[in-house]
């Protein structure tokens, strides 16, 4: 009896070759089904589409109700402080319940909530209340929402697949802004809204619904699941957690203070506006590119120094911004800045997979994106208020490439951890 007992608790322990080649030909196929899912939700998910299109749709409903634009930028407001209030409990029911229990319901409150802005009416609450449901529920479909999963279902390979999952963020920064543009110019803005709030549906909800799913057996998920686990309060006050959330806030702060007032420095030094755009979609292409290479480095080497060599490419980037007031400069700002602006969304929820494994690690990520969220909505306005004081944007630039670099120091800084086993 013995024997048997033993075949089934191991069905494949006398599995014939064929049989295990078919096991592991199928666990693929599902891995790549989830990680394509995972893309195409963050490819439409809001950080695309709302964050990025958002200045698109600014001017025609000024244009169209007689708002200020510093009304309609209020909404804006509201969502990134609502993302930063509601991100750690997305992340808690992220680790208490199936991915895809979270993500489709919050896919299709997004998706309807979005195309809802088409029958916008002459009330500014209206838009205040939309955009405020979009901040409750924006980061059940974006990296967070995806993360975990991915997380589950690569170990040897994670720095890489969730550099792609990255990277459909990264796309849909580029590709939504002129789509959303082209659509308000052919069909005028409710057209717009409707089109895209169905294209969110369209994309990302059937396949959440048929392939995101967590691993099934121990084999296939990751082996830093046997990470001691360690009580919520002890993983804020560890020093790898205060490293990269010390970290995040300074990057943010200074990254997206300077992307939010780049176009405006340009032209202040005699840049046309052409050349001022041209040079932020060169930032966009490094960043991507640098999402996608940032993978490969995180899986070979060790990522904090790994991930402190870019952001100090970044630094060097924000040096030329100081100094240089040439085009050849500019681009070479784009490049250096891009390369850390890409690499420090991947190392964050890789590290504290690392660190910490997956059972809080949703709850985790949600805190690191509420303090990035709050840094990046302080960071323009605080670049605004300096030029408006000074009229010159030089002491909170110098004062940024100081954050960087402390930001490349606690990267570095941060202390080894079990590497993976597959």
């Amino acid at each position: 009896m013995q024997p048997i007992a033993q075949e089934q608790s191991d069905p494949r322990s006398m599995a014939t070759p064929a049989v295990l080649n078919r096991h592991l030909s199928s666990r693929n196929e599902s891995r790549g089904l989830v990680l394509l899912t995972a893309c195409c939700g963050v490819f439409v998910s809001f950080a695309s589409v709302v964050i990025y299109t958002f200045g698109v749709f600014l001017k025609p409903l000024t244009q169209t109700f007689g708002w200020s634009r510093a009304q309609v930028s209020l909404a804006f407001t509201f969502t990134a402080l609502t993302v930063a209030v509601c991100s750690p409990f997305i992340g808690r029911l992220l680790d208490r319940f199936p991915a895809r229990r979270i993500v489709i319901p919050c896919t299709v409150i997004y998706g309807l909530t979005f195309g809802s802005l088409a029958f916008l009416t002459p009330h500014i609450a209206h838009l205040l209340v939309a955009f405020v449901v979009l901040g409750v529920i924006g980061n059940g479909t974006a990296q967070l929402g995806y993360a975990r999963v991915v997380s589950a279902w690569f170990d040897r390979s994670r720095g890489r697949a969730l550099a792609a999952v990255m990277a459909g963020s990264g796309a849909g920064s580029m590709i939504f802004p002129p789509l959303a543009q082209a659509l308000i110019t052919s069909y005028g803005w409710r057209a717009a809204y409707a089109i895209l709030g169905a294209v969110i549906l369209v994309i990302a909800v059937p396949l959440a619904s048929l392939f995101l799913f967590e691993p099934e057996t121990k084999e296939a998920a990751a082996p830093v699941e046997a990470l001691p686990k360690e009580s919520l309060r002890g993983a804020l006050l560890s020093f790898p957690f205060l490293g990269i959330s010390a970290a995040l806030l300074l990057f943010s702060f200074a990254t997206n203070g300077l992307y939010a007032h780049w176009a405006p420095l340009l032209t202040d030094r005699g840049f046309g506006a052409e050349a001022a755009a041209t040079v932020l979609s060169v930032a966009g292409f490094a960043a991507l590119a640098s999402k996608l290479s940032t993978g490969y480095l995180l899986d070979r080497f060790r990522a904090g120094r790994a991930v402190a060599v870019l952001l100090a490419s970044c630094a060097g980037g924000f040096a030329c911004v100081i100094t240089g007031h040439t085009i050849s400069v500019a681009f070479c700002a784009a490049i250096l800045v891009g390369a850390g602006m890409g690499a420090e969304s991947d190392a964050v929820p890789f590290l504290l997979t690392r660190y910490f494994g997956l059972e809080r690690f949703s709850e985790l990520y949600g805190y690191t994106w509420c303090v990035y969220a709050v840094a990046g909505a302080l960071g323009p306005l605080v670049m605004g208020q300096f030029f408006d004081r000074t009229g010159s944007y030089q002491v909170v630039l110098v004062a940024s490439l100081s954050m960087v670099i402390a930001a490349a120091a606690l990267f570095a800084a941060l202390p080894s951890y079990k590497r993976s086993d597959a």
